[in-house]
């Protein structure tokens, strides 16, 4: 009987040891990263000039044969894959969502490293999609190669 006090005793005193520890655990929190305003409303006037009529001005693209620019990996995943995109089109079949979408996309190697990066940053954080922002360095770092 008196072993049983004693277990009882210890089990309660380690479930409260735990809970204390837990409280006092801080939950990480994601880095938030603030994009510039300025940056946005750039990148959104390149968008509007020369992706629009492709991807449309919702980022919905056109089945079958424009991608859609919302929560894809292609969007929010490798930065430098889809800066080489913009510098050297794509000419091959890709596959979205299950969707296979086959037109050429054209080189846009025309624009300067900033609005490369204006407007990936505008896409990358439009149309419900949150990713980082892409820097005029990174693009000058792949054109360059």
């Amino acid at each position: 009987m008196a072993n049983k006090k004693i277990a009882l005793a210890l089990g309660l005193l380690l479930s409260i040891s735990f809970c204390a520890i837990a409280q006092n655990k801080k939950t990480p929190t994601k880095p938030t990263t603030v994009i510039d305003k300025k940056v946005l409303a750039n990148g959104q006037k390149v968008y509007e000039t020369v992706c629009t009529v492709c991807h449309q001005s919702d980022g919905g693209g056109v089945p079958g044969l424009n991608p859609p620019l919302i929560g894809t990996d292609w969007v929010l995943g490798s930065k430098s894959r889809l800066i080489g995109i913009v510098l050297k089109g794509l000419q091959e079949k890709i596959e979205i969502n299950g969707d296979s979408y086959d037109n050429i996309m054209p080189a846009n190697d025309y624009l300067t490293d900033q609005e490369i990066a204006n407007v990936l940053t505008f896409v990358r954080n439009s149309f419900g999609n949150k990713a980082s922002a892409v820097k005029a360095e990174e693009v000058k770092a792949l054109r360059s190669k």
